[in-house]
């Protein structure tokens, strides 16, 4: 038996049981997987932090309109808030083993109700990350790049539905809550959209979704690369263009064209107007104040005048 046994364990090939192994093996693999699809590769995990990064962030401009970047919402009760006054969110991200309170059963709540919300528990380290250590305690809400309309877009919806245009045109309004504001009193008083420059200007944020308490979502928000050109092309179109300013030449009372085509320019509350774009303007107008107060802000200035407007052509 001995003599038997070391015969076979020198025999050469292969043996019996091998199930053709060998074969297979000399057969090969295909050729071998680019880096970032092996698993476990470096290059792979870059690639899929590069993804996070992008759905986290996606950041798109294009010139006349366009998108802006997303933005996250960060903290129980900013976001909270958010919910509640109806600000758009494509995901709502909560921190793994979270402690339960009030709020945050609250933003899941509404972010269930609302439908079209995104779901998405997240580790803390990738929380700080996304938020670049902000204090979210635990919640953070993304909101979805905004729709900006073309300037172009807002005098034609008006002259589509038979109507003069009334425009408002914001320059070097950069406080989102005045933004809201004047959505707000646009959709209020039968207003056609706001026009914004694209740089050095409020965009729409969370902040001036909440401030417009939904009416943002009826009345269009224009963007211009250039806000000078864009108030001329509205002239050109036979749109008066009249700018508000503490020494206008006309009072607001004596003021006979809000009841045609117009587009309203309404300046910071410090600086006002800037020169270009009061130059630009066929009139300014002042806002009478018996108070003594100096200035209003960009917010109830714009209300001020479309009022007025409103009443004119009703």
């Amino acid at each position: 038996m001995a003599a038997n046994n070391r015969r076979m364990s020198g025999k050469k090939g292969a043996q019996v049981g091998s199930g053709g192994q060998r074969r297979r093996g000399l057969e090969g693999k295909g050729p071998t997987p680019p880096a970032e699809m092996r698993k476990g590769h470096a290059k792979q995990r870059a690639a899929q932090a590069k993804t996070r990064r992008a759905q986290v962030r996606p950041a798109t401009q294009r010139r006349g309109g366009g998108r802006s970047s997303s933005e996250l919402v960060v903290g129980r009760n900013p976001v909270v808030e958010a919910l509640r006054e109806g600000v758009p969110a494509s995901t709502l991200y909560v921190q793994q083993f979270i402690d339960n309170d009030e709020r945050v059963r609250e933003a899941l709540h509404l972010a269930a109700e609302r439908g079209g919300i995104n779901l998405m528990e997240a580790p803390r380290p990738e929380l700080d990350r996304m938020t670049n250590g902000l204090n979210h305690q635990g919640l953070v809400l993304q909101v979805p790049p905004y729709e900006y309309a073309h300037p172009e877009d807002l005098a034609s919806a008006a002259y589509d539905a038979g109507e003069d245009p009334l425009i408002v045109a914001l320059d070097g309004v950069t406080d989102p809550r005045n933004l809201g504001a004047v959505v707000r009193s646009v959709s209020a008083f039968g207003g056609h959209g706001v026009l914004v420059p694209e740089r050095r200007a409020a965009g729409m944020t969370a902040g001036a979704w909440k401030t417009s308490a939904g009416t943002a979502a009826r009345t269009p928000v224009a963007r211009a690369t250039n806000l000078t050109r864009a108030l001329e092309a509205y002239k050109k179109a036979g749109i008066t263009v009249v700018g508000l300013a503490a020494d206008g030449e006309v009072e607001l009372s004596d003021l006979e064209v809000l009841d045609g085509p117009v587009a309203i320019v309404v300046g910071s509350e410090g600086k006002g107007l800037s020169r270009l774009v009061g130059e630009t303007c066929d009139l300014r107008v002042r806002i009478a104040m018996p108070g003594g107060a100096e200035s209003l802000n960009a917010g109830v200035a714009a209300g001020v005048v479309l009022y007025e407007a409103a009443r004119r052509r009703a």
